[in-house]
């Protein structure tokens, strides 16, 4: 009588049977999830590749992870699959394999609600927005209940069944080979992880840049798994301060060459301690200092503003408030997550691969922001929000590099409405208007960053405000309809004060809400909605392509401050500088774009750039080919220089003494600002 089928095959591959099966159950939950995934994403799949690329492709990604997950049980065999060692060894591969295979179904469980908020695949936002637990989980439960049930439902299943499945498997499972022939069989393992690890003959292995084969992102999300695009997550951020050399690299000296070429009113210096170091000459003159309030909506993007182009246009207030001012009609992110936004507008810092310098540990005092020059103009200079600031580090980042005080959820008293993010809203901007009228009374020149929130998943905001766009409230139009509403009642409010004459607002989004598509690089994603009124403002159309980054030096040069900064930004109160064709620049996941004009470089790792036109009529990006040798270096230096400034911490200028004015400032407030201002 022939013994069972499964008992020869342990027979035959000996304590190495294990790891077979191990691998031969992930392919199968891989597989099974990517196939699912496919049919999900039929169209963007079907119109981007072939079925057999993504499938074989996905199957070699897979062997990747598998090959990492079986690694420590394959070192240890030799040692511990021993008949000596053989009960430690079948309870160490039991509680591994029902690890690792219970992490792979999390992971993959995981994936359609992450792809549904950010069309991609679980990557370095799944490790950051660990962080913040209460937060996070507001917005699952708000928005992905049923998904995030499905998922743990699935997680809990297939956990107890490979536990029940290892568990049988192991039952037959038995030390019968002898120890010469598991050390000459052990090499042979070896190799063939190493060969799947790698799943490379060249000289650096496979990275998930490699499986970026479609011009579609998500696409190429789908061909890799998200266990493995979330451990290369971690291990970027372990390398995040050169993480741009993936594109490439160029010298110091060549990346201030390059950038000396766009920006004129650099002044490259090799003995300059703060290579980006310049001055300008306000265009603006004042006799006495305007305050400046910037408003930083909560991804209010062009999707929602009708004048841009925006599918879903729930911005009356916006559209009305514009007549008002300067309006960009071609104003674009630089990233997708608000601490980009952030940087961009306070720093006039450039997008990188890595994380925010608003999380970062070096940019954590003696880091340029408009606020520190400021408090040396003798600014009150503070951060605003409705919510927790210790979320994304900001508390943090502000308190160390100019802004003199932290205003967040615990110093509103009895407010109207508080929801899972913070305060409303109308809350915040009432906060806002009390500051700027203390500091009018007091003849004080202020500057305030206000971040709003109520725009934020689960979509919480008072009832009765708005007309609902949708018939169920909480939805992202109608939270973004009602944040226009509270922004209409606000300024309405604040031109009917004293303050208004004496003060300049910037409205400007942070981000678009949903950044995604089937172009490499969604760029109609990347546009937002920017706004300068107030004071002596007239209304003004500026259609130049404009970053971001321009509104800092802009401002400053309203403000009638001239100043030496790191900032690369243009002023584009200079008339040259709204007749030019204008550039903006983007990170997107893993890829740099250098939008000049309607021509487009877009930087993959370790790949060959990209060149492409973007139509903004149509809000298309059409790729044509390589980009020339001449336009990747112009859109690498942009990309390499902001990476160098911060590893050397040269993002910043030279030290002054900070004049302090605000009376209402306690001790502790003082103790919280860096040492190195006084």
């Amino acid at each position: 009588m022939k013994s069972p089928l499964h008992t020869r095959f342990f027979n035959l591959f000996g304590p190495h049977g294990i790891l077979i099966i191990l691998l031969l159950t992930g392919l199968t939950v891989l597989s099974l999830s990517r196939l699912g995934l496919i049919a999900w994403q039929w169209d963007r799949v079907t119109s981007a590749t072939d079925l057999w690329l993504i499938i074989s492709q996905g199957i070699r990604a897979d062997l990747i992870i598998m090959g990492m997950l079986l690694a420590p049980l394959a070192l240890l065999g030799p040692i511990l699959a021993t008949r000596l060692a053989w009960p430690v060894w079948r309870v160490l591969v039991l509680v591994w394999g029902v690890i690792a295979i219970t992490l792979l179904v999390f992971m993959e469980a995981a994936t359609p609600a992450f792809i549904l908020q950010y069309d991609l695949r679980p990557n370095r936002l799944f490790i950051e927005y660990l962080k913040y637990p209460r937060e996070v989980f507001a917005t699952l439960w708000g928005d992905f209940r049923l998904p995030l049930l499905l998922g743990i439902l699935i997680t809990l299943l297939a956990g107890w069944a490979i536990a029940r499945l290892m568990k049988n498997w192991l039952k037959t499972y038995r030390s019968t080979w002898p120890l010469w022939k598991l050390w000459l069989t052990w090499p042979i393992v070896a190799v063939l992880l190493v060969v799947m690890v790698r799943s490379s003959v060249g000289h650096r292995p496979a990275n998930p840049a490699i499986f970026a084969l479609t011009p579609d992102p998500l696409v190429n999300s789908l061909i890799i798994n998200s266990t493995w695009s979330v451990y290369f997550a971690l291990y970027n951020m372990k390398h995040e301060d050169r993480s741009a050399e993936v594109y490439g690299t160029l010298s110091d000296d060549e990346i201030m060459e390059q950038l000396d070429k766009l920006y004129p009113w650099l002044q490259p210096d090799g003995d300059q301690p703060f290579p980006t170091l310049n001055y300008r000459q306000a265009t603006h003159s004042r006799e006495k200092p305007l305050n400046l309030v910037i408003i930083l909506e909560e991804s209010m993007g062009a999707t929602f503003v009708g004048s841009l182009g925006g599918e879903t246009p729930v911005t009356p207030e916006l559209e009305r408030l514009k007549e008002l001012g300067w309006w960009f009609e071609q104003l674009y992110s630089t990233g997708t997550r608000s601490v980009r936004g952030i940087e961009a507008t306070v720093s006039g810092f450039l997008p990188t691969r890595a994380r925010s310098v608003v999380k970062l540990s070096l940019s954590q005092q003696n880091f340029f922001t408009i606020a520190e020059l400021l408090g040396m103009q003798g600014y009150t200079t503070e951060f605003i929000y409705g919510g927790e600031s210790h979320f994304d580090n900001m508390a943090s980042f502000f308190i160390g590099n100019g802004f003199q005080s932290v205003i967040d959820q615990r110093d509103y008293d009895n407010p109207t409405f508080v929801g899972s993010w913070g305060v409303s809203d109308e809350d915040l901007f009432e906060k806002t208007h009390q500051r700027l009228s203390e500091t009018q009374q007091r003849d004080e020149a202020y500057f305030g960053l206000v971040f709003t929130s109520s725009n934020h998943s689960p979509y919480e905001f008072p009832d009765d405000r708005i007309e609902l766009h949708n018939p169920e409230k909480q939805t992202y139009p109608n939270a973004v309809k009602y944040a226009d509403y509270a922004l209409g009642e606000f300024i309405d409010r604040a031109r009917q004060s004293d303050y208004w004459q004496n003060t300049l607002f910037l409205v400007i989004a942070d981000h678009d809400l949903k950044v995604f598509g089937d172009s490499l690089v969604p760029i109609e994603r990347f546009q937002i909605p920017g706004l300068i009124l107030g004071a002596d403002i007239e209304p003004k159309r500026i259609t130049s392509v404009t970053s971001q980054i321009d509104m800092p030096t802009t401002l400053l040069s309203l403000l009638g401050i001239d100043a030496e900064t790191p900032m690369i930004g243009r002023d584009m109160t200079l008339e040259s500088e709204q007749q030019s064709p204008g550039r903006a620049l983007m990170q997107f996941a893993d890829y740099f774009a250098l939008l000049q004009g309607q021509e487009v470089t877009i930087l993959r790792p370790d790949q060959s750039a990209l060149h492409g036109v973007y139509d903004p009529a149509v809000r298309e990006l059409q790729l044509t080919g390589e980009a020339t040798a001449s336009d990747t270096r112009e859109a690498l230096a942009h990309a390499l220089m902001p990476s160098w400034l911060y590893r050397q911490q040269r993002y910043d200028m030279p030290r002054k003494p900070l004049v302090l004015t605000a009376e209402n400032r306690d001790s502790k407030d003082l103790d919280k600002q860096g040492a190195d201002h006084g």
